[in-house]
């Protein structure tokens, strides 16, 4: 059994004589339930996925249980190894990982947060992996890289048939087994991803990684290096590279059907910022066979659905990491006291938890919106389809933009015990950066917007579509969305930024006024829509209802 931080005080307890006497500091919060939201609750149910709520709430139990915590405490200070060589001197090129990774990866994909959504026919199921995620999401970040790179991984591999039909039940398995294998021997697989260089980043038209194709139809050889690469220890990529035809999509495994290896050299693992329990690595391909997924010369049309996928994943996480550093300066708040009261009690830090959980509220509201769409829009709805392939990019913008600043603002509430690592919000500080990055940074999401609306009439008529839900419910959102509508008739690459802004804000309200109660609708649009705010977190008007959305935010018993 995993000793923890807790059991080891409770064994050495600090002496009855002794000057270091700890008080006035809040307990752990462990054993906690991050499904203890009500937002996220209240939009399982909305989005049709109700059916789940039982599940949702064991799994809530153990991502907050003191032993599930330490696992990702751990994954995190005890960071992946490359062994690009065996004792002999054979090249291997095999990342090693702690236990406590694996047990993560094992939950998340016994849980179905990788790909079993698509092997279940059930309304809301794609949703259901969502608010997995966002209480998943309050353990350690690096491990839903593969989870979700092999959740999109699916839907582009559908694009050739007949690897689907040998690959898809391995991935959409509900078994973990790691080690590099023949894959069709497994019980269950993981995907990663192989597309940007490091001359060209997200313009992945500019990828010089070239694949010759072979005397075998579909069957090429790539040779070339790749610049980001996460996970290399999963058991097949999708890979861009430039085929004869032009640039194009394929599937490489790691491990060759005849068991032997397939050429990928992992060169280095990337030293990040955050996401340390994550591998990313720079592989090189050098006579690497690989299988055609989908026509030559249509790379990125083939694995744009992936990439659908992942952004969606970004927004869930970094909503995650919202609802996570919420709750852990909430408990600072309510157990720590300054100037002879508690801090939760005190106005100003009211007003800075008030102000966080809007954030929060609006961040987690607005992905399940977006997991609700693209549930139907694979069933076949084409209107939520259109829906999702705009808000989709607006939500990756503005939600993982909020990230960084929200987290600075949470960890502050701890003042210097927040900046200590065994603390945990420094890790939760470095993580939210990311998520603005992966899959396109703010402006590449921000073109996309501008592509979509100028290719694709139907987005803009189903983004207004949705906001017409709530013409007349409130004057500062009809407003804004009449804005909007000016904003959009002058749309260009120079203010691409302050639409796509006002876009998420304007859907953000209309879906907090629909569905939220009173106090937090009306504070989000005063101070989001209305402008009636400050420069940072904590400057809600004296009007603002800040009781009744930290008692929402943060019920006494969370």
């Amino acid at each position: 059994m995993t000793t923890t931080r807790a059991d080891e005080r409770q064994q050495h307890p600090v002496a009855p004589d002794s000057t270091h006497d700890v008080t006035n500091q809040p307990p752990p919060l462990t054993p906690y339930d991050p499904s203890d939201d009500s937002a996220l609750l209240e939009g399982l149910r909305r989005e049709g996925a109700g059916w789940a709520e039982e599940d949702l709430r064991r799994l809530g139990r153990l991502a907050g249980s003191a032993q599930v915590q330490e696992w990702s405490d751990q994954a995190n200070r005890h960071e992946p190894e490359l062994r690009t060589h065996d004792r002999y001197g054979h090249r291997i090129d095999e990342v090693e990982f702690h236990p406590s990774w694996h047990h993560l990866m094992r939950t998340a994909v016994a849980e179905g947060l990788a790909a079993a959504p698509w092997a279940d026919d059930r309304p809301g199921a794609h949703v259901v992996r969502t608010a997995g995620g966002l209480v998943w999401g309050h353990t350690d970040a690096g491990h839903g890289c593969p989870t979700s790179m092999t959740y999109a991984a699916v839907p582009a591999l559908r694009r050739q048939p007949e690897l689907a039909k040998v690959y898809e039940p391995l991935l959409t398995s509900r078994e973990y087994e790691p080690g590099l294998r023949v894959p069709a021997g497994k019980r269950g697989l993981l995907a990663g991803m192989g597309m940007t260089e490091k001359q060209g980043g997200s313009d992945v038209r500019t990828n010089t990684t070239a694949a010759a194709p072979t005397a075998e139809p579909g069957v090429y050889t790539l040779r070339g290096h790749k610049w980001f690469t996460s996970a290399p220890m999963c058991d097949v990529f999708l890979v861009l590279a430039q085929a004869p035809d032009g640039l194009s999509c394929f599937l490489v495994p790691r491990v060759l059907p005849d068991g032997t290896r397939n050429t990928f050299r992992v060169q280095r693992l990337k030293e990040k910022l955050g996401n340390r329990s994550n591998a990313s690595s720079e592989p090189e391909f050098d006579g690497t066979v690989a299988w055609l997924v989908g026509p030559e010369g249509q790379g990125v049309k083939t694995i744009i659905e992936m990439v659908n996928c992942t952004r969606l994943d970004c927004v869930t996480m970094s909503a995650a990491l919202m609802r996570k550093t919420l709750v852990e300066a909430g408990h600072h708040a309510r157990y720590r006291s300054a100037f002879g009261a508690r801090l939760v009690d005190q106005p100003l830090m009211r007003n800075v938890l008030a102000d966080l959980a809007l954030e929060s509220e609006a961040a987690t509201t607005l992905t399940l919106r977006l997991a609700g769409a693209a549930d139907r829009a694979v069933r076949g709805d084409a209107g939520e389809a259109a829906f999702r392939r705009i808000a989709t990019a607006v939500g990756k913008y503005w939600v993982t933009k909020r990230g960084p600043a929200f987290t600075a603002e949470a960890l502050e509430c701890l003042g210097g015990n927040g900046y200590v690592e065994d603390s945990g919000m420094p890790r939760h500080y470095r993580e939210a950066p990311l998520l603005s990055i992966w899959e396109g940074s703010g402006n590449v999401n921000a073109l996309d917007v501008l592509r979509a609306l100028g290719r694709d009439p139907a987005t803009a008529q189903a983004l207004f579509d949705e906001l017409a839900l709530t013409r007349g419910a409130d004057a500062r959102l009809d407003a804004a969305v009449a804005g909007l509508k000016d904003q959009l008739a002058e749309a260009s690459q120079a203010s691409a930024r302050r639409l796509v802004e006002r876009t998420a804000l304007t859907l953000q309200g209309s879906l907090l006024v629909r569905h939220a109660p009173p106090a937090v609708a009306d504070a989000f649009c005063a101070t989001r829509l209305g402008g009636d705010w400050g420069h940072s977190f904590g400057t809600l008007p004296a009007a603002a209802g800040v009781d009744a959305i930290v008692g929402r935010a943060l019920p006494e018993h969370g």
